[in-house]
């Protein structure tokens, strides 16, 4: 039994939160970034400290462009990216960093490295054939969406945040993803969905994907999703925070690593969430962020 413990993005304070964390805690994020690029280094998995959260239609390559520019060592991510597009527009993947014009899927600049690609789906054999189709891009992590809410996303079957109601297929599809790449695996959640929000059923979440594939990271948006006709906006702001949750999964789950998120908007929140003892920190980012 698992028990407890007792409109548009503010990207000036996200980024503002970004050069704080450079001045105060450099080292850390030169150690991570430069552990995780060395293709000798035999450390463990280091969490990202510092990620700017994927919006829809928003952190594409021109907003990624601009937030490199600003930020030199937060993570960047991609627009959540359904598999299914993939597969379909495969011949008009390039496979070529540099081909931004021809290949508006997977193509990037090199500046944006760290970079994480944010997939969307359900189907196993789907999200193998994306995470393949990735690979020549050379992204230094593939995330799989399970915390989006948005009817365009959960209202579909078993996509988003839906995922989270069936641990095993998502474990499989995390096993299928890393079979298809040479880079660490993540996900992105929520704590619950609806009447399923009990710790109990997050760590069997938790644990059901981390033993059926090599996820070692999760990054957990500390509120449950509400499926009943809310707005995703009303998603980030409706359900309350239960950051107790993030970190008794921390406490209870000591070989993994997770990344906290929802509600942190300042400087202040984001050094408060690591100086007790969060792995890493990824700010509210409002429109499209699950």
């Amino acid at each position: 039994m698992w028990c407890l413990p007792t409109v548009r993005p503010n990207v000036s304070e996200m980024f503002k939160c970004s050069s704080s964390l450079r001045r105060f805690h450099s080292p850390m994020l030169k150690q991570a970034t430069a552990a995780r690029f060395s293709t000798t280094s035999s450390s463990p998995y280091l969490p990202p400290l510092f990620s700017v959260a994927p919006m829809m239609e928003w952190t594409d390559n021109h907003y990624r462009t601009l937030a490199r520019i600003i930020t030199k060592h937060a993570w960047l991510y991609t627009e959540m990216i359904a598999a299914q597009t993939l597969i379909h527009q495969q011949t008009n993947l390039t496979g070529l960093l540099l081909v931004l014009h021809q290949d508006r899927f997977l193509a990037f600049s090199p500046q944006q490295h760290p970079i994480v690609l944010q997939l969307g789906g359900s189907n196993v054999e789907s999200l193998a054939k994306a995470a393949k189709l990735s690979h020549p891009y050379g992204y230094d992590e593939i995330n799989l969406n399970c915390g989006c809410p948005s009817p365009k996303v959960a209202g579909h079957g078993c996509f988003g945040v839906t995922l989270m109601l069936n641990p095993k297929l998502v474990g499989e599809a995390m096993s299928a993803i890393a079979d298809n790449t040479n880079v660490p695996v993540t996900v992105k959640c929520r704590i619950g969905v609806d009447d399923h929000d009990s710790y109990d059923e997050l760590c069997d979440f938790v644990y059901k994907v981390s033993t059926l594939s090599p996820t070692r990271h999760f990054i957990v948006h500390s509120r449950k999703a509400l499926l009943g006709g809310i707005s995703p906006a009303d998603n980030r702001r409706i359900p309350p925070l239960k950051y107790e949750y993030y970190y008794a999964l921390a406490r209870d789950f000591p070989d993994l690593k997770f990344t906290i998120n929802g509600g942190i908007t300042s400087v202040s929140k984001v050094n408060a969430a690591l100086e007790k003892g969060a792995h890493g920190v990824m700010p509210l980012a409002d429109p499209g962020t699950c």
